[in-house]
């Protein structure tokens, strides 16, 4: 009967393991020196070797040779261990036994000897999924076991499992395997199994098991399925549902291009074809991660789970674009992939995210904004005014009497409020008398100009010139000269002058909504 790759090959001691040097340094130690713990607990990323690694500690511990670093693997404890079919050595899949009626059974077998070998070693899989009710029945048991008994609980969430059985295990965390190592094996394995397998298509399955062996075996398994001894990179990618680097690279030439129908049409083709839009947009998420990395730290990183030619490309790609876009490119996308695990109209995510990311190409720096106020770009040119309406000429309103506390108030607020395009409230400012005191400003208006005085249009004004809100109180009839040296200056003259000066306005152009809000004498 046939067996798959990832049983076949799998480590039958710690001289075939593969990465987790801190875990097979520490129980070989532990070993030579006697000192083993009645308790461990494995934890780590699916496929990383926890089960694997509690199988080689078993037999380390139950070879007629033990207990030794180096299992003999040809005596019966041995060869029973790899069948699994070893009498002292129990497997226990807490997923389907989580209860405390499980837990008691197997407490009340751990009160037995040995049939033969020299521990009873208990390897719990999936641990976390144990009630609390059983752990509690577990508990004095593991805390106190007799001495032939030796708990491996394996987990992939360890932060489940209670405090009070983590404290009485010993805890090792298994990383997920380096890239280059899995590439490596896999070459080996695909040597003695007669593939051919060119660096390419260890690189595609390498990416697929994500630091996970058993995944990266299995992809190797089925890849040899579909293409036979020979594989090739591209039907291996459309096999696995991947993206090559040129169809994520028509993303960037868009980018480049500023071309959104370039989006368009490859969302059309992606849609045409069948493709997973999710899984498209999270390898898009994962090609701008790699683009990104390879501007910071270059072709060649290990930080890049890609081939080396891989690598010299994504570094082409990225040296065409700045680090600020590449981190904008990358919130969007996974953003954008969030939004698309809930949409019931993913085409049509994905085209708007898309033409973001265009949008976004377009984005100035602050940094350039701020430069071209300062002269030092080519700044935009300022927002022309809006043209002044005529006085009908039938009947000529009559002209406002002006004093010196006037005239600067409502000349600012006439000029402010044609730069916002409110013409009717302009000329109906301007027809008024302005006067300021106790920090609220009051309007004297013709009659004529009675539904043209627009309140929310005033303070909105007023709010721009001031850089603070102030109240305000309009009255209707004809302006009367009067006497205004006693009324406060409507702004110091620094403030005037501050808020007067061309950089000033030209900042206020450029960012409409942005407020001046204290000035400041710094000759004083």
């Amino acid at each position: 009967m046939y067996q798959v790759i990832a049983r076949k090959y799998r480590p039958q001691s710690f001289g075939e393991l593969i990465g987790q040097e801190h875990v097979r340094t520490t129980l070989e130690n532990a070993i030579a020196q006697q000192r083993i713990a009645h308790g461990y607990i494995f934890s780590g990323q699916r496929g990383t070797g926890k089960t694997t690694v509690a199988r080689i500690l078993a037999r380390c511990l139950n070879c007629i040779q033990g207990p030794t670093a180096t299992p003999c693997g040809v005596c019966a404890s041995c060869q029973e261990i790899t069948g699994g079919n070893a009498l002292d050595v129990i497997e226990i899949d807490a997923a389907s036994n989580r209860g405390i009626n499980e837990m008691r059974e197997l407490r009340e077998n751990i009160r037995y000897r040995p049939a033969r070998d020299r521990y009873k070693v208990f390897i719990i899989d999936e641990a976390h999924q144990i009630t609390n009710e059983a752990f509690n029945a577990l508990l004095k048991t593991l805390e106190e076991p007799p001495e032939w008994v030796v708990f491996v609980l394996c987990t992939t969430e360890v932060h489940k499992i209670p405090t009070t059985i983590a404290s009485r295990c010993q805890q090792f965390s298994f990383r997920s395997v380096d890239f280059e190592e899995v590439v490596k094996r896999m070459a080996e394995i695909c040597a003695q199994e007669g593939v051919q397998a060119d660096p390419e298509v260890l690189s595609v399955l390498a990416q697929v098991g994500e630091g996970s062996v058993r995944d990266s075996l299995s992809a190797l398994d089925q890849a040899i399925a579909c293409c036979g001894s020979k594989l090739d990179a591209t039907e291996v990618r459309g096999l696995l549902g991947l993206f090559s680097l040129d169809s994520l690279h028509e993303v960037t030439k868009a980018l480049s291009a500023d071309d959104s129908r370039r989006m368009l049409d490859l969302v059309l083709e992606l849609d045409r074809n069948g493709r997973n839009l999710q899984h498209f947009c999270r390898e898009l998420a994962r090609y701008f991660r790699n683009l990104l990395v390879a501007k910071l730290a270059g072709a060649n990183t290990p930080l890049i789970a890609a081939s080396p030619r891989e690598q010299e490309r994504l570094a082409e790609i990225a040296a065409g674009f700045s680090e600020e876009d590449l981190t904008r490119y990358l919130q969007l996308t996974l953003d954008l992939f969030k939004d698309l695990q809930f949409s019931l109209q993913p085409r049509l995510h994905l085209e708007i995210g898309l033409l973001r990311l265009v949008q976004a190409g377009r984005l100035l720096p602050i940094e350039e904004a701020l430069a071209s106020l300062g002269g030092a770009g080519n700044p935009s040119p300022p927002k022309p005014s809006a043209p002044k309406k005529p006085a009908p000429p039938a009947a000529p309103p009559p002209a406002p009497v002006q004093s010196s506390g006037d005239a600067p108030w409502r000349d600012r607020l006439h000029a402010t409020l044609l730069e916002l395009g409110m013409q009717f409230t302009a000329d109906a400012v301007e027809h008024s008398t302005v006067t300021e005191a106790k920090g609220e400003l009051h309007f004297t208006t013709p009659e004529e100009f009675k539904l043209a005085m627009n309140e929310k249009d005033i303070l909105k004004a007023v709010q721009k010139i001031a850089g603070r809100p102030m109240r305000i109180k309009i009255t209707l009839g004809t302006p009367q000269p009067g006497p205004t040296a006693a009324v406060a200056p409507p702004a110091d003259d620094v403030s005037e002058r501050a808020l007067a000066h061309p950089e000033v306005r030209r900042f206020q152009e450029t960012f409409p909504d942005a407020q001046v809000r204290v000035v400041r004498n710094l000759k004083e």
